[in-house]
């Protein structure tokens, strides 16, 4: 299985190298038409999977969090392969922090821009029901590039919730090669095609945002599939424009790539950073 997840993550830069990123089509983008009477909630925590993987992997970091006492609230995103949101569950007004699982249909869209707009799709798919200021994100492996894609299209607008709290679980935010040289400043000494777009968040990072990036070594400075230096170059990306940033590094055996998003360790750090529980 690792093996086979490996694969599958090094052939989204292959395809990314011959279809681009910067080529959105196909996309049924969410309109902003809210519904009359919308309830007021709290700040809404939305997770983003990876690829090839679904809102299940998601589950286990949910359920610690309703356990730990954050919240009884789950509701459910998907997105169709058009792009089209449909959402699955209530969250009742005054609701502190509801939790929202991000399910793509096509959890093997190679296209980082349009994995963005889908994430743009969520959350104004949310906010067309309900009423909210600020938000928290989560995502675990390409799910952080959902997010980086979606923040390099809509940091600045005014019509999105103010960013409060991002967690990102085992990024690649600079591809899967491990020889790759990274400075103490998450600099890459090479930049991968899917990293460069998003050197726009070095001037354009919500400011209002506190990160915590989580990556795991498994041994040789690896998670078995995403190489350390390639998570750190997120600081790079938005150290001197987040908030505050901070990593963790997990180790052990609950250190490898797929099995992150199922880690206690990792529970504990996203709670207690994300609602301080």
């Amino acid at each position: 299985m690792i093996k086979h997840s490996k694969i599958w993550l090094i052939v989204i830069v292959v395809l990314v190298s011959v279809f681009g990123i910067g080529h959105v089509r196909g996309y049924m983008a969410s309109q902003y038409k809210p519904v009359a009477n919308r309830p007021r909630i709290g700040t809404p925590t939305f997770f983003f999977h990876g690829y090839g993987s679904s809102a299940h992997a998601e589950q286990h970091m949910t359920n610690a969090a309703k356990r730990a006492g954050v919240t009884n609230t789950v509701i459910r995103a998907t997105v169709g392969m058009d792009g089209h949101v449909s959402l699955r569950g209530q969250i009742p007004a005054g609701t502190k922090n509801p939790i929202v699982q991000v399910q793509y249909n096509n959890n093997r869209n190679p296209n980082f821009k349009q994995d963005g707009q889908w994430a743009a799709n969520v959350i104004t798919a949310l906010q067309n029901h309900y009423r909210f200021k600020q938000m928290n994100l989560v995502g675990h492996s390409m799910g952080n590039m959902d997010i980086a894609y979606y923040l390099a299209a809509n940091a600045n607008s005014s019509r999105r919730p103010r960013l409060n709290r991002v967690v990102d679980i085992a990024g690649h935010w600079n591809g899967f090669d491990g020889s790759i040289k990274v400075g103490a400043n998450g600099k890459p000494e090479q930049e991968d095609r899917g990293f460069k777009p998003l050197l726009v968040l070095r001037h354009t990072y919500p400011r209002t945002a506190r990160v915590l990036n989580i990556y795991g070594d498994k041994g040789g400075n690896t998670d078995g599939t995403v190489p350390n230096n390639s998570s750190k170059t997120l600081r790079y990306l938005i150290n001197g424009r987040a908030k505050s940033y901070q990593e963790k590094k997990m180790t052990g055996p609950l250190a490898q790539h797929s099995k992150l998003h199922s880690n206690p360790q990792v529970d504990r750090a996203l709670i207690k950073f994300l609602w301080n529980k």
